[in-house]
């Protein structure tokens, strides 16, 4: 006997690919507490973060045959109105149905 209880245990050793799942792991860990602390605004190049106060956003109603893509021409004609439509779905949640119906508020995006 060697006189330690524990001197027949193998100590633990970690492959390269364990190390790899353990820094990934804490990695998601870290990113998820800032998530949680500072917003979704940090981990998207923290836009909202950096800007002043945010001006009041300008709405309309949606007009029969009225479409995404002729609101976003109509509110920024000088910008490329496949950016104002991204803009425009993000700013109103409508990010599983980009449709807009007759009689709807839809708030424009700040020039």
């Amino acid at each position: 006997m060697s006189g330690s209880p524990h001197s027949d245990r193998v100590p633990i050793r970690l492959t390269r690919r364990g190390r790899t799942v353990l820094v990934l792991f804490a990695a998601t860990v870290a990113l998820v507490v800032l998530w949680l602390t500072v917003g979704p605004g940090a981990l998207a190049g923290g836009r909202e973060s950096h800007r002043g106060p945010s001006t009041t956003a300008e709405s309309v109603v949606v007009e029969p045959g009225d479409t995404l893509w002729e609101i976003a021409s109509d509110a920024d004609p000088g910008t490329d109105p496949r950016l104002v439509v991204q803009r425009i779905i993000d700013l109103n949640g409508l990010g599983g149905d980009p449709t807009v119906r007759p009689g709807q508020q839809i708030r424009l995006p700040a020039r």
